[in-house]
Formats: structure tokens, C-alpha cells, sequence
């Protein structure tokens, strides 16, 4: 029996399979042991291309050959296997990590820093500024932002938007303690998570009604969000590499927390 196309293209996708494997590994679920030719009739696959996509499933480690004459296939327990697919992202993806952890130490990435400062000293320092789109995009500009402060940082968000980001900030708060910067913080929304997040983080934080999120660092840069964007619905970041707006800023800030 065929499977429907519709299971068909949602396994070939969610498995990295492609047609014919994606339908020889269905044909041999359903039958649970078959021959090349007894999988060609099941499948629909070509009996001419059955052997080929039977070889390629079984070294993906979706079938294995059954021990015996004639030669028959087994399928592999779904759960089995995707196991062993996550294992194999979870490899490549620590493989690639430490890869890219040893491009800083070679010299095209020296190059690649020098190139970079060489375009910015000539570009006035009051004129930096950009637009930011994406979570990951701005978590990280915002990360690294946090990291390079000297002095003091001030933060104003919600309560439901730093719980999701606890982590990066319980990191990141550790080691601006170390260093003797200063943390404001306020929070708008939920009391419970507050309270929840000063536990975790071990800082005082106050709670605003300030319907808005942005961070000051060492009243010279600020990074405020603005709106999602419409069309592909992400969030969009301004960073701007001003004194005077960031002070101006952090100003409004501590006048709003006296009031409290």
C-alpha cells in the first residue's frame, strides 16, 4: 500500500529525506521485513532505483539488511532514529562551534579586525548608529554591549522579556559585579516574575510602569527597540552611539524611578 503524499512530503522534510527514500522507508515500516523487489512493489519506487535508495537508508541508519537468504530490510524504529539524527545535529553543531572558537587565533581573522578598525577610525564616533532586525540579531549586538560597559548600565524592560533572556543576563550581571559596574534596573509587568528574576539575578530591581525597553551603557550608547516589523514580524532595534541622546535618556530614566 502507498502512503499518502501528504505524510509523505511532511516525513521527507522533517527526516532530511528524499522522495523515493522518504516512501522506501514508509514501505518498510508498514511491511516490517521485504525484499528490493517486494519494497519497489509497495513503494512505487522504480525496482531499478530500489537497491540504490535501500543502500542510502542504510547508511543514513534508516534500514538495516536482515541476516539470511533471500536478502531481505528492516525498517528502524522511527524513535531510533530520531535519536540518532539529533545526536548528529547535536555533533555537527559542537564540531562547528569549536571551529569557529579557532578563528580568532588565525590570521585571517587578525586581518579581518584590522580591516574592520581601519574603516572605522575615519567615520566620527558621534555618527555611529543602526537598525537592528531579529531576535538573535540584537540579543547579540546587546550582549556585547552589555560587556563592554566601564561603569554603569541601565536597563528598562519587561518582565516577561528578561525572564526569556535569564540566562544571558544572569551571565552577563555576574561579570559586571566583578567589575564594579553599576546595574539599574526596571521592570514593567508581571510582580511575580519580577520578584522571580531579582532572586535569580541578585539585584535590586524597581518596578515602572514605562511601557517601552531599552538599555543605556555608560550614558554614551543606547539601544532601544521601536516596533515590530510588519512583514516578516521581527523585532527592530535602534543603536545609537550618542552622548547626548543617552544621557538625555538616562536622565528621563532616573527622574521617572525618584517619582516611584
Amino acid at each position: 500500500m502507498i502512503a499518502k503524499q501528504d505524510l509523505i512530503n511532511k516525513i521527507k522534510d522533517y527526516f532530511d529525506l528524499n522522495i523515493y527514500e522518504t516512501k522506501v522507508w514508509l514501505a518498510l515500516l508498514g511491511k516490517g521485513s521485504a525484499s528490493a523487489g517486494e519494497i519497489a512493489s509497495i513503494s512505487g519506487v522504480p525496482r531499478s532505483r530500489t537497491y540504490d535508495v535501500l543502500e542510502s537508508l542504510e547508511k543514513k541508519g534508516f534500514a538495516i539488511v536482515k541476516i539470511g537468504k533471500p536478502v531481505k530490510y528492516l525498517g528502524v524504529k522511527p524513535k531510533m532514529v530520531l535519536e540518532k539524527l539529533k545526536n548528529n545535529v547535536r555533533k555537527k553543531a559542537e564540531e562547528k562551534i569549536y571551529s569557529l572558537s579557532n578563528v580568532k587565533e588565525t590570521d585571517e581573522f587578525t586581518q579581518l579586525e584590522g580591516l574592520y578598525k581601519e574603516g572605522i577610525v575615519p567615520i566620527k564616533r558621534e555618527d555611529l548608529s543602526a537598525a537592528l532586525k531579529g531576535k538573535a540579531n540584537i540579543s547579540n549586538h546587546l550582549k556585547e554591549l552589555l560587556q563592554n560597559a566601564k561603569k554603569e548600565v541601565i536597563i528598562c524592560t519587561t518582565a516577561d522579556e528578561l525572564s526569556m533572556k535569564i540566562k544571558l543576563f544572569a551571565q552577563t550581571f555576574e561579570s559586571l559585579k566583578k567589575d564594579s559596574v553599576k546595574i539599574k534596573l526596571a521592570l514593567s509587568g508581571d510582580e511575580r516574575l519580577i520578584k522571580q528574576a531579582e532572586e535569580k539575578l541578585g539585584i535590586k530591581i524597581k518596578k515602572t510602569e514605562l511601557d517601552s525597553k531599552f538599555f543605556i551603557i555608560d550614558r554614551k550608547e543606547i539601544m532601544f527597540y521601536i516596533s515590530k516589523h510588519a512583514e516578516a514580524n521581527e523585532d527592530v532595534a535602534i543603536w545609537l552611539n550618542s552622548e547626548f541622546f543617552s544621557q538625555a535618556f538616562a536622565v528621563l530614566f532616573d527622574s521617572v524611578l525618584k517619582e516611584k
